[in-house]
């Protein structure tokens, strides 16, 4: 295994003793590094914590449940130490998800990298998680490659305990006529940062990619998300809403770029946060980068409390002011449950959603 270098700078890993090692570098400082000004590591000891390789099997905490049978022809799925890689040949069509689980043990430092990669014309959906066992650190590198008329649903989800680090650097490419459509859960963990990116690379390629968060105590949430048009005629749809109470804080930094030359490009972003509590705190910070004359590109970001009017008219229909509060906050996520076709998706993201505001509230 070739050396691995993780989402988070300072981390690496090698199989081969003879392997040169890459420079060791600093721990990001809060507000010293681009990327970083909103995440505080101040109490994070990446030496306190023992490398170790992942587990395989969900625990209790898991987000969901998937039973995945015996892959059709076309279909790998290798899994070692720290990487897992699944391809999808050309042509093959699944009719089933591949599901796969990272469990981190108390006390040690897990890096793992997914690498998925769908060859032209290929469809196939992968639902993957992150779990955590106590105080432990899982570090995350993502992979996902889409080939020319390929169609992807890569659903990635984290419900780490309160004492968890957290640290991502996700990254897809979409190339000609294919269609990506990226679920991002963020349910756990003390701190961290996730990098996610997403590249269209050919003409007529699209991209949808929505996130949800639910916060509670002092937990921190961070998502850097970037669309990058590099071809004509491509759209990118990204929609995040956030739920956060107590203490916890979140921030999403967003950014539509458009490459010379990528025209005719449609493309959206938007942060929805809705705070249940006077300390809880969020930032929506959204962003363009345009070098095209002929595009579309719009953003829309929002941090707000729940409306008390919406609580009064439910309580005055009988509702005590527990459920009309429950169900505003249900209300505000549904949008994003309702971007998804009927279906097991959709149900499982629902159920997924209700389980942890049954957690935070």
């Amino acid at each position: 295994m070739a050396e691995f270098v993780g989402a988070l700078s300072g981390t690496a890993t090698s199989a081969a003793p003879d392997t040169p090692q890459a420079p060791a570098l600093e721990i990001p400082t809060w507000k010293g590094r681009p990327g970083w000004e909103f995440t505080d590591l101040t109490g994070f000891d990446m030496a306190a914590y023992e490398a170790a390789p992942a587990g395989r099997t969900p625990g209790a905490d898991a987000l969901w449940e998937l039973e995945t049978g015996v892959l059709p022809d076309g279909v790998r799925v290798e899994v070692g130490e720290i990487e897992t890689v699944v391809t999808v040949a050309a042509n093959v069509a699944m009719t089933e998800p591949i599901s796969l689980a990272t469990v981190a043990a108390a006390g040690t430092l897990v890096n793992q990298r997914t690498h998925v990669v769908l060859e032209p014309g290929a469809q196939a959906e992968v639902w993957e998680q992150f779990l955590a066992e106590g105080d432990a650190t899982v570090n995350v590198v993502t992979e996902l490659t889409v080939g020319d008329n390929a169609t992807l649903r890569y659903v990635s989800g984290q419900n780490l305990p309160d004492t968890a680090w957290i640290f991502g650097d996700q990254r897809a490419q979409v190339g000609r006529d294919a269609t990506l459509d990226w679920v991002a859960l963020g349910f756990g963990g003390r701190s961290g940062h996730v990098l996610m990116s997403t590249r269209l690379v050919g003409q007529g390629a699209s991209a949808r990619v929505t996130g949800a968060y639910a916060t509670h105590g002092r937990q921190h949430v961070d998502f850097d998300t970037t669309q990058e048009h590099a071809a004509e005629n491509t759209v990118s749809d990204l929609a995040f809403r956030g739920v956060l109470t107590d203490r916890s804080s979140a921030v999403w930094k967003g950014n539509i770029i458009v490459d010379p030359g990528a025209q005719k490009t449609d493309a959206f972003q938007e942060s929805r946060n809705l705070l249940l509590s006077r300390r809880a705190h969020a930032d929506a910070i959204p962003g363009l980068e345009i070098q095209a004359n002929d595009v579309r590109c719009t953003h829309a970001a929002a941090v707000a409390q729940v409306d008390p009017e919406q609580i009064f008219y439910l309580k005055s229909h009988g509702l005590s002011e527990a459920d009309a509060k429950r169900l505003v906050i249900e209300g505000f996520l549904e949008a994003l449950v309702e971007r998804f076709e009927e279906g097991p998706v959709r149900e499982r993201l629902s159920a997924a959603l209700e389980g942890r505001l049954a957690t935070i509230l």
